[in-house]
């Protein structure tokens, strides 16, 4: 089970940084407004800029938690894994649904990278400690897990798409079943057969050469 909320998410300070990653998610950082903020967390502007001085600095408060809430979900995910209760891995990930606009807006507005540089670096601990039996690669795990990780972080960006194609809201429980069901379907099932795969990467060698 996850642990305790954390003590700052009860308090105004919490509030107002909620408020700003909506607003910082449905406008983006230039549009986004202290006022705005102030009115969708109930406090004055004042404290707002009590509690974080300027928006740059609260927009950097809004990175920062996100940031602690994946390594959270990541130890969390670790600690499941390590059980063997695949289904408790599965469904820690879902708190994370929660910062999926944020998260988007940032990385169009070529923000969030620490937190994308962060997520490469779980991932290759990821790959290094459940390598796939006769998976094999030649490819450099760092390679593999940034794209890996730009896949992952793709689904944020076009999640309104996603809902569309798929008739559901992905941000509700029924949506987060679907979306997870279809991500297990494409990591258990290669687009591409390993012999397949061999002769393309045979193709490729022979561009490099030419």
């Amino acid at each position: 089970m996850s642990s305790a909320p954390d003590p700052e998410d009860l308090t105004a300070r919490a509030r107002i940084r909620d408020a700003a990653m909506r607003h910082f998610g449905e406008h983006g950082f230039e549009r986004t407004t202290i006022r705005g903020i102030a009115e969708t967390a109930g406090v004055s502007s004042g404290l707002v800029r009590h509690h974080f001085g300027s928006k740059e600095e609260l927009r950097k408060a809004c990175d920062d938690y996100v940031l602690r809430t994946v390594r959270k979900l990541n130890d969390e995910t670790w600690a499941a894994m390590r059980e063997g209760d695949l289904g408790k891995a599965a469904a820690v990930r879902r708190p994370s649904g929660a910062y999926h606009r944020y998260i988007a807006r940032s990385l169009v507005d070529g923000g969030a990278s620490e937190l994308f540089d962060e997520m490469v670096r779980m991932s290759e601990a990821w790959l290094t400690a459940f390598p796939r039996e006769g998976a094999e690669s030649d490819v450099p795990l760092r390679d593999r897990a940034a794209i890996g990780t730009a896949w992952g972080l793709a689904i944020p960006i076009m999640f309104e798409h996603l809902s569309r194609a798929f008739g559901v809201d992905l941000s509700t429980p029924e949506g987060d079943v679907r979306l997870a069901s279809a991500l297990l379907d494409l990591y258990s099932h290669p687009l591409m057969s390993p012999e397949e795969a061999a002769a393309a990467r045979a193709g490729l060698k022979g561009l490099r050469h030419d």
